[in-house]
């Protein structure tokens, strides 16, 4: 940081960038070439006896060794002067880009030479055909350097930009906002696989604004970012150490029992009923998520359910999007345990805005259950990061309720799929005693709750359990009417539950806030953070990571950390400055619809009676009653994204269950 410039653009590497690929560089023409001066050693005094051009195979060799001596040199310089520094020392790394321009430059006459390498060796100007095979083995080395060549130019094309060319004095109108956004667009649109419905042109629009207002003048290169993290969960860590070395730390009440928890809730929030519902919103995953689970033996367990020419039969249920062997579909039913005939409708199909759903009869809580799938594909991505809020209108709502436009697009498109084939009247008209559930997971939360609003004045006691729901999906006083009909379940630091506009927008300024801070240079954070990942971080890291020691301050009468956010918005004010292309893109802030319950893991005990070495390897969790406000900040910990996982969620739900038969009886006296 800041990016590197090169030929007049802007490049997304920074000049601290280059010690590891320097490093790697250097590496791969070392090895090369001790194999070229093997074949030198070996092969050069035959190329005497060569018939014809002998001198061309010397001449080749020699040049090559001596391009590849001046590469290993330049590489040693740039490795060493991109290590100076401190990630924002710039000034320390100024010879960086004259080296590399030089560097690059360098490969031009590179590749001529192997050209002329390629018409030697390959051509009838060389003739050394006899038993030491002098040209086989040069002609090896002329093709294996393209491959290093190659690999060099691939480097060049990881770091290339698009929008480099932009001047900084472009950069600061607000005018360029609209060229940035709609170079995003055409970013998108090279996706040839993502159907053009008409959703794509809106949600493409809502994803490149939110991207450019995200990135644009931060001038952050993308190891920026990866340092960035590693520096937050050190400065995060940190704080917390303060907090709890000064008694500020409050830790919410959890508990194991869960007859604590449900005691004034509805008889339909149960643990039975969440692990129940949580195996339903992984069924629909399909075999993909069968697949994930039995790595060698997944195909085996969907054989079992699959329907061979199925699109030659007589379908016995509605199922679209699926191919001719319903593979999609015996993925549904391994993970269910259902029949075919308790799939009523499934609904494959996946582009834009519009997201698998199964309709089932489950015959073991006596509802209709419409089960929507979460995140799986890029398509689905794009759906997620269309996060805009947008008004939602529908029967019951304030005037003015905003929410996810992404999830309000994929919600109406379900909406009409059950309202054109008249499912849900099909089904209820079969099982006209059964209620109405809607479940899903992460992406397939959030739509299950958006669809129980419009659903609700049809079907008034109708029941969402919805999993790992996203932070922004719907403005507050929507999110208090959903935790009526509405029960969320996260576990731990789940990234998705707290994801959201504002919190990604808070989450950029704290980047560049930390990455300010921090005295190391990029190379060491990042190789410290790979220790971090094996061995954890150490006490002595909380400290020298920054340039001062008290990055924790605080004021007469008020607790660290109270005034963060709006110490955010005033560091962001100095880094954004007046223009309005650069303030924040989050116009409303969306919540986590639902009541909220949410779920720890325990730290493991060591069991009495036992040596140090033995602990407890029984996991164990505990839970608590949170509010939405609580899941608006990013918390960068290792576990983020495997919190997030639905088998992972599934394993919490069930150990909680288990934990209830063990918990010892309290009678009143």
């Amino acid at each position: 940081m800041p990016a590197i410039k090169l030929f007049g653009r802007k490049w997304l590497a920074a000049t601290d960038d280059l010690v590891y690929p320097g490093l790697f560089e250097i590496f791969i023409r070392s090895v090369w070439l001790i194999l070229i001066g093997t074949a030198c050693a070996r092969y050069y005094k035959h190329t005497w006896s060569c018939q014809l051009g002998g001198e061309l195979v010397r001449v080749y060799l020699l040049g090559e060794i001596v391009f590849l001596v001046t590469s290993i040199l330049f590489m040693l310089i740039i490795a060493r002067q991109s290590a100076k520094g401190t990630i924002m020392e710039t000034r320390a790394r100024k010879y960086v880009e004259p080296l590399l321009t030089m560097k690059i430059l360098l490969l031009l006459p590179e590749i001529a030479w192997n050209v002329l390498g390629c018409l030697w060796m390959f051509g009838p100007n060389v003739d050394c055909g006899y038993e030491h095979y002098t040209t086989t083995v040069v002609q090896a080395l002329v093709f294996f350097d393209w491959i290093l060549i190659g690999l060099t130019i691939l480097g060049l094309a990881l770091i290339f930009d698009p929008l480099g060319s932009l001047s900084e004095k472009q950069l600061e109108s607000a005018a360029e906002h609209s060229k940035i956004s709609s170079i995003w667009i055409r970013r998108f649109r090279f996706l040839w696989w993502m159907r053009k419905d008409e959703n794509a042109t809106e949600a493409f629009q809502h994803v490149a604004g939110l991207l450019s207002a995200l990135f644009r003048g931060t001038d952050l290169v993308p190891s920026d970012v990866v340092a960035g993290f590693i520096l937050l969960r050190i400065r995060q860590k940190r704080e917390t150490h303060e907090l709890r070395l000064l008694n500020l730390l409050i830790r919410p009440t959890y508990t194991p029992d869960a007859s604590i928890i449900f005691k004034d809730t509805p008889s339909w929030m149960s643990l039975e009923n969440a692990v129940h519902y949580m195996k339903l919103s992984i069924a629909c995953y399909g075999w993909l998520f069968v697949l994930y689970q039995h790595m060698c033996t997944g195909c085996c367990h969907i054989m079992q359910n699959l329907t061979c020419c199925a699109c030659f039969r007589r379908k016995r249920i509605a199922v679209s999007g699926d191919n001719c062997c319903y593979c999609y579909l015996a993925g549904v039913k391994h993970l269910s345990k259902l029949s075919t005939d308790n799939i009523l409708f499934a609904s494959f199909k996946n582009h834009l805005c519009e997201i698998p759903f199964c309709v089932i009869n489950d015959q073991e809580t006596n509802n209709i259950v419409i089960v929507v799938r979460g995140s799986l594909s890029l398509r689905d991505l794009i759906t997620d990061l269309a996060a805009d809020s947008e008004i939602f209108q529908c029967d019951g709502l304030p005037p003015g309720s905003q929410a996810h436009s992404g999830m309000i697009a994929a919600t109406k498109v379900i909406l009409k799929q059950l309202d054109d084939n008249k499912i849900l009247e099909r089904a209820f008209s079969m099982y006209p005693q059964h209620n109405l559930m809607i479940t899903g997971h992460s992406l397939g939360a959030g739509i299950s709750i958006l669809l129980a609003l419009l659903l609700r004045p049809r079907y008034p006691n109708l029941k969402v359990y919805a999993f790992a729901t996203p932070a922004g999906l719907l403005s507050r006083e929507v999110a208090k009417i959903t935790e009526e009909f509405t029960l969320t379940i996260g576990v731990g630091d789940d990234l998705v539950m707290r994801l959201s506009v504002h919190s990604s927008e808070n989450l950029r300024t704290s980047l560049l806030m930390t990455l300010r801070a921090c005295r190391l240079p990029k190379y060491r954070v990042v190789l410290n953070g790979l220790g971090y990942m094996l061995f954890g971080i150490p006490e002595r890291d909380l400290s020298k990571t920054w340039t001062n020691c008290n990055v924790i301050t605080t004021a007469s009468g008020k607790s660290p950390l109270l005034d963060e956010r709006d110490a955010n918005r005033i560091e962001e004010n100095k880094i954004y400055e007046k223009d309005i292309a650069k303030r924040r893109y989050s116009k409303v802030k969306l919540y986590a619809g639902g009541k909220i319950l949410h779920i720890i893991k325990c730290k493991p005990e060591r069991s009495e009676g036992k040596s140090k070495k033995q602990k407890v390897k029984e996991k164990k969790y505990e839970m608590r009653w949170a509010q939405p406000e609580e899941f608006t900040e990013l918390v960068v910990v290792p576990r983020m994204l495997l919190d997030h996982l639905p088998e992972n969620i599934e394993e919490a739900l069930s150990t909680l269950l288990e934990q209830q038969n063990k918990l010892p009886y309290q009678f009143d006296p």
